[in-house]
């Protein structure tokens, strides 16, 4: 196995562990719930649900690394554009696990009626920061990716192009949330979502199975001898 494949799937494989977050909707349901700080009982689901999105943080980080060698031969600032808002999008995936984390220690601890407004604001600002971040900076890493394998032609052109769909999608559903249309929870935004993650599932899969298509870009650029 080449290095070229071996980047491909590794890149691969970590697209498809962002996937493992899928049941962290369900299993974040309790602690969403506006009296969950009063309440009793197992709190194992949440501490669970907020693993696998730190898992699926890094994984984000992982396929940006992995992908910028072979990218930068396409566009350096626009690769270097995609790892910068991957990571960004890491960083806002932990700052939403680690308020409802709080929230689970202020509930074991015993807060009384005093601290709902505080259990409250945490899950605002979870619920505020998964909207800003992955709400919107999928749709930016969809664009940026998308272009550089479009061009490039390292995928087929129908990959890429589902995420030039879903952007615009996501940014929409964004916005309608952001100013009450519907539920960050709704048929409507999942409806909205689903292009930019059928777009990512596909690219994953297709890099673990296929690798990179025969491209230009793929091989390393010829060193010219400097005249003097």
């Amino acid at each position: 196995m080449d290095s070229l494949r071996k980047t491909a799937l590794i890149a691969g494989v970590f697209y498809l562990i962002t996937f493992v977050s899928i049941p962290t909707l369900a299993m974040y349901g309790p602690v969403l719930a506006p009296d969950y700080i009063l309440g009793s009982g197992p709190d194992t689901a949440v501490f669970f649900a907020g693993v696998l999105e730190m898992i699926v943080a890094l994984a984000c980080i992982g396929t940006a690394v992995a992908l910028y060698p072979v990218l930068k031969r396409q566009n350096e600032g626009v690769a270097l554009g995609f790892v910068g808002v991957r990571v960004l999008e890491a960083a806002t995936i932990f700052a939403g696990v680690a308020p409802l984390l709080t929230i689970v220690t202020l509930r074991q601890a015993g807060a009384g009626a005093d601290a709902l407004v505080t259990g409250q604001a945490l899950v605002a600002l979870h619920n505020w920061t998964f909207l800003l971040g992955q709400g919107l900076l999928p749709a930016l890493n969809a664009l940026l990716l998308g272009s550089l394998l479009y061009k490039s032609r390292l995928v087929p052109r129908i990959l890429p192009l589902l995420g030039f769909i879903g952007a615009p999608l996501l940014v929409a559903s964004a916005a309608a949330t952001l100013f009450g249309s519907w539920g960050q929870v709704s048929a409507l935004s999942a409806i909205a979502a689903l292009p930019v993650a059928l777009w990512e599932f596909s690219l994953g899969v297709y890099l673990v199975v296929k690798g990179f298509k025969p491209s230009p870009i793929t091989a390393a650029p010829a060193h010219r001898d400097s005249a003097v």
